[in-house]
């Protein structure tokens, strides 16, 4: 989602060949992308994405989402089928590609009826335009309404959700991630490192530096909102501490803190520059001490409640 605005075409580039030299087969992205970019700028991301899969489309799972405004007329935006319907052509034209192998709500919709959505992705799945679907930013309760009526249908149920998800927002433990477990719903969590908060490189005393994730226009003060609290930023320091009495990066732990969740499948991480990835692809191969694991989560405890003290 940073390609486009928060780094132009050479630089997403190298950030995908560094990627796929790094073992990543799975790629998401969105019609709204780039990040910030608003509607002029949407679609971006697509067509970036699209001129490098070129010739090695076939060595990766792709994901898209529909959702977002993506024009100025009301119906350029939602989860009614002329949105879903015109989106999901957009985005196979401007990624280049015939079939989605996940296609993805990017949130929900409380002006469209549940069904006249399910159905429209139905039709998608059966068409051959898209392989599987999934949502992202729902609620455990939607989810358990969408999997019901999909069943009731007979239509082709979410097979993902796309939460957000890291050791400063654990909301979801509490009733979206059973409920993945028990039905067999995949979990592809975003923001692990809390927008490049838990990547360590944040002071407390200085404010967020020109073209990070908490300043990019449109979207920057969305960050600063979720994350850059006092409560946030002095659980940052004492994470930084445990990274290190643990011999691991900051990031690398914060991923891999993630991972062990039993209902994730796994994490979306993302970069701004290819040696970003270094320290997130290595929580592929850590397996964490059950005292590391007590410690993180005595320290964030209260974020996963949801009313955690500002």
């Amino acid at each position: 989602m940073t390609f486009g605005l928060q780094i132009d075409e050479p630089a997403s580039r190298s950030v995908l060949d560094r990627a796929a030299e790094g073992g990543v087969t799975f790629i998401d992205t969105a019609d709204v992308y780039p990040l910030g970019g608003g509607v002029d700028l949407a679609g971006t991301t697509e067509d970036i994405l699209g001129r490098w899969l070129k010739g090695k489309r076939h060595q990766f799972v792709l994901a898209t989402k529909c959702f977002g405004r993506t024009g100025p007329q009301p119906w350029e935006a939602g989860n009614s089928r002329r949105h879903i319907l015109d989106a999901v052509d957009a985005s196979l034209r401007r990624l280049g590609i015939d079939y989605i192998d996940l296609y993805q709500l990017h949130g929900d919709d409380p002006e469209t009826p549940l069904d006249e959505t399910l159905r429209a992705l139905d039709d998608l799945v059966r068409s051959g335009k898209v392989r599987y679907i999934g949502c992202s930013n729902f609620l455990g309760y939607r989810v358990a309404l969408a999997l019901g009526r999909s069943e009731a249908l007979g239509l082709a149920r979410f097979d993902s959700v796309q939460p957000r998800y890291n050791l400063l927002f654990r909301e979801f433990e509490r009733e979206l991630f059973p409920l993945c477990l028990e039905a067999g719903v995949g979990v592809i969590p975003y923001n692990p490192l809390a927008g490049g908060l838990l990547s360590g490189k944040y002071r407390r005393d200085e404010k967020p530096s020109a073209g990070t994730r908490f300043t990019i226009p449109n979207a920057g003060q969305m960050y600063q909102d979720r994350y850059w609290h006092d409560r946030e930023l002095e659980t940052v320091d004492a994470f930084t501490q445990i990274a290190r009495d643990a011999g691991l990066k900051p990031a690398t732990l914060a991923v891999a803190w993630v991972m062990h969740n039993p209902a994730i499948t796994a994490p979306i991480i993302g970069a701004s520059r290819p040696d970003q990835l270094d320290d997130t692809l290595a929580a592929a191969e850590v397996k964490l001490d059950a005292g590391v694991v007590s410690r993180l989560d005595e320290l964030t405890r209260e974020f996963r409640r949801g009313d955690a003290v500002r």
